[in-house]
């Protein structure tokens, strides 16, 4: 049985992912967890910052499960980043070009306004490009050009979402996907 708090900090998850961060209001928060008014900032001293501070992180853990799940099985990274791109592609048509990164969404929306939010925002870039920047180092690829291709990979992913969701289409992600795909190729190849 899951617990008030992550009853709270699922239902902010499930919130923030599909309105952001400032349209979730904290009475929203507790009637979605099903939660007491006090119990969130029994759990959540800070309130709604440190709230949004520990759901970014626990979504990006969750989130980062992905590089694990896609490149792991892949016959190599080239397939892998491949597998990646399409996967995200039929993530955004099923559910109607509403489930993209919950993480860049935050991101955008308060990084210029939180510092706490920024940097648990930027410890899950961090963390996720860590992940990709260890699958291409166990393909052969040497550590800085691994770190510079995952870098490529998340922001080529990001602003492909950002584009699918505004026009409606995958177009961007396929386009990004093979860039993505063709950037490691040559990497190999130079390895």
């Amino acid at each position: 049985m899951h617990t008030t708090k992550d009853r709270i900090v699922t239902a902010t998850a499930e919130l923030f992912r599909r309105q952001g961060y400032n349209a979730t209001g904290v009475k929203q928060i507790v009637a979605t967890a099903s939660a007491p008014f006090g119990s969130l900032y029994h759990f959540f001293p800070g309130g709604k910052e440190q709230l949004g501070a520990e759901v970014i992180r626990w979504s990006g853990g969750v989130y980062g499960q992905l590089i694990g799940a896609v490149f792991d099985p892949a016959p190599d990274v080239v397939t892998a980043v491949t597998d990646f791109f399409a996967g995200a592609a039929e993530t955004l048509r099923d559910t109607d070009y509403a489930d993209a990164c919950p993480i860049a969404t935050i991101a955008l929306e308060v990084s210029s306004a939180s510092e706490p939010l920024r940097q648990a925002c930027a410890d899950v870039f961090a963390s996720w490009i860590d992940a990709a920047s260890e699958r291409f180092i166990g393909a052969g690829i040497a550590p800085a050009k691994a770190h510079e291709l995952s870098v490529l990979l998340l922001a080529s992913l990001e602003g492909a979402f950002v584009l699918a969701r505004a026009s409606r289409s995958t177009e961007p992600l396929a386009i990004a996907g093979g860039a993505a795909a063709d950037a490691v190729r040559a990497a190999l190849r130079k390895a």
